[in-house]
């Protein structure tokens, strides 16, 4: 059964034929971003911040100096928080200049923080999201240390508010546009890493070392 993620506040009112509350799809492009915007308020005042994130399970997780704003803002004054993670797929190039558009796919979350305290647990997020970055490659490097786990804050908001928007089409244009002799498309946005670059330091002084694993 499709489990939704509908509220009043996260139901689309513009455009809602590109849009879904569906869990899975919202998961599936939350675990394909590595970066993700939090949006909250502070004297009146929008801030909007961006950051790295990744997912257990149901929750949304994101990291920053214990200090920081999008992590201790929200914990010291709880207030709900807007999310946006965006995926641009594509350019899609029309025969008229306002029916040009992008091939994306977005989730905005909604959720009151809570903070994750706990030292065990914190290091445990850590990993996951190190795992997420790059496969296997915690188990290779120097331990975190106390002043580290200390000096990084995890929050996390659970899963159960959002929406999700995409496209993920070709042009659409007036009948009356459609032998205008322009050519019209989709130009797709392809994902991939290049060539790992190794820290000219250790170019200079030590061995070479095994790449990493891609995201």
């Amino acid at each position: 059964m499709t489990q939704t993620l509908e509220t009043p506040l996260s139901k689309v009112k513009r455009g809602p034929n590109r849009a879904s509350h569906d869990k899975d799809l919202a998961l599936d492009i939350i675990d394909a971003a590595l970066m993700c915007h939090v949006g909250q308020t502070k004297d009146g005042q929008v801030f909007v911040t961006p950051t790295s994130h990744w997912r257990e399970g149901d929750y949304f997780y994101w990291h920053a100096h214990s200090k920081a704003r999008n992590v201790k803002g929200p914990i010291d004054k709880p207030e709900k928080v807007c999310i946006n993670i965006s995926l641009l797929d594509g350019l899609v190039l029309a025969r008229s200049a306002m029916h040009h558009s992008v091939n994306y796919r977005s989730v905005t979350l909604f959720g009151v923080p809570e903070l994750v305290d706990d030292k065990e647990e914190k290091v445990r997020q850590f990993k996951l999201f190190l795992d997420k970055v790059s496969p296997g490659r915690w188990e290779e490097l120097r331990p975190v240390n106390e002043s580290e786990i200390k000096a990084t804050g995890v929050v996390r908001i659970k899963i159960e508010e959002a929406s999700v928007k995409f496209r993920a089409e070709p042009p659409i244009d007036d009948a009356a546009d459609i032998d205008w002799p322009v050519w019209a498309g989709v130009v797709p946005l392809e994902r991939h890493w290049g060539a790992p670059q190794t820290d000219p330091i250790q170019q200079q002084n030590f061995a070479p070392a095994k790449p990493p694993k891609a995201f």
